[in-house]
């Protein structure tokens, strides 16, 4: 008789597709795999393939909002549902990826008994995952922070899709028109662009594509079409088809410092430029999560209020310098495999060899 997961995790991309990109290894082991989301979250919309049961997700805010009352008792719903499906679908284990939804349906699965592993992508973890790190057996981490994980925690890095490391060089160029004479710099800030590093990259243009053949992925809505058509310069506001062969293409890259890209990169051994989103627009994982990168020298980091044409050239440059030393510490890194070390915590968990 095979085995049976439940995944859960929503709210945001990075919520969901660590989960999607464990299915395959789960499915190859004959384990069923089922998803637990809401209706109106992104993870309705990315998961495909497994069967997708919906229950309701309140959150819980830091601030005071008349939400926070309203929402406890969707809280208190999205449990009983969960609770429910669990009873039905008799899994033998649980595995949530954080977001609001996962918090009923783990708090539910050890109500009944049944085993939960965590993933936290972030350095440190966010509302959702600390209500849910009591309801584990085990925390898988993405950076090395065990202290904070009550004992439960196991160094893994992020779950990464596997079609991202079977990219073509060679395709990634023909698609962008580049030669292949400079080196190729990515530059993206997420599926909602990065602003503030848009602004730097058009400021500083000519002399960035002097250097650099660059694709740019500026996100929604952000496109400048006064660039379009220069040379050595290709702009988008996101690339879902093929975007494996633009990685394998890009010597360099220049981005956010979101867990899911960071740990895109170090799979690919790929150098970045990490400029992370400020204290004054976020809750500080992104600066945390670039030091760590840094302190492992698996990229380099320069803070947005420090973002000049200047500065921005200076940094590339001394990124493409120490380019062989930053891919030579990727690839003797623990947590570049995270996809086998979190499914190597599965399999083991639920006695599947």
């Amino acid at each position: 008789m095979s085995k049976k997961i439940v995944l859960t995790g929503g709210g945001s991309a990075g919520h969901v597709t660590p989960n999607l990109a464990l299915i395959p290894g789960l499915q190859a082991h004959d384990i069923e795999v089922h998803y637990i989301g809401t209706q109106d979250g992104i993870e309705h919309t990315l998961v495909h393939g497994v069967p997708y049961h919906v229950i309701e997700a309140g959150k819980m805010r830091r601030y005071a909002s008349a939400k926070n009352i309203t929402d406890i008792f969707k809280i208190i719903k999205g449990y009983g549902q969960a609770k429910k499906i669990l009873r039905s679908l008799q899994p033998d284990i649980v595995f949530a990826k954080g977001g609001f939804v996962s918090v009923p349906v783990a708090w539910a699965a050890a109500k009944l008994n049944i085993p939960v592993i965590l993933h936290e992508s972030d350095y440190t973890p966010g509302l959702a995952n600390r209500l849910c790190m009591k309801k584990a057996q085990t925390v898988c981490l993405s950076f090395d922070t065990r202290e904070a994980a009550g004992g439960k925690g196991v160094l893994t890095g992020s779950p990464i899709r596997s079609g991202l490391l079977t990219g073509s060089r060679t395709a990634g160029l023909k698609k962008l028109g580049f030669s292949g004479d400079k080196p190729v710099l990515l530059i993206m800030g997420g599926s909602l662009g990065a602003q503030a590093v848009n602004d730097a990259v058009d400021a500083d243009i000519e002399e960035l594509t002097s250097r650099y053949s660059i694709v740019h992925l500026r996100g929604k809505g952000k496109l400048n079409p006064t660039l379009d058509g220069k040379a050595d310069y290709r702009q988008f506001e996101y690339i879902e088809e093929g975007l494996n062969d633009i990685f394998a293409a890009a010597d360099l890259a220049l981005s956010r410092s979101g867990a899911n890209a960071i740990f895109e990169f170090l799979a690919l051994r790929l150098p970045a430029l990490l400029v992370p989103l400020p204290l004054s627009a976020s809750r500080g994982d992104q600066i945390l999560n670039a030091d760590y990168f840094k302190k492992r020298g698996y990229a380099e980091v320069i803070a947005q209020e420090d973002l000049t044409p200047e500065t921005l050239l200076s940094a590339l440059c001394e990124l493409e310098a120490h380019r062989e030393e930053l891919i030579g510490n990727m690839s003797r890194s623990v947590e570049a495999d995270g996809t086998n070390n979190v499914l190597t915590i599965i399999l083991k968990s639920i006695g599947v060899k």
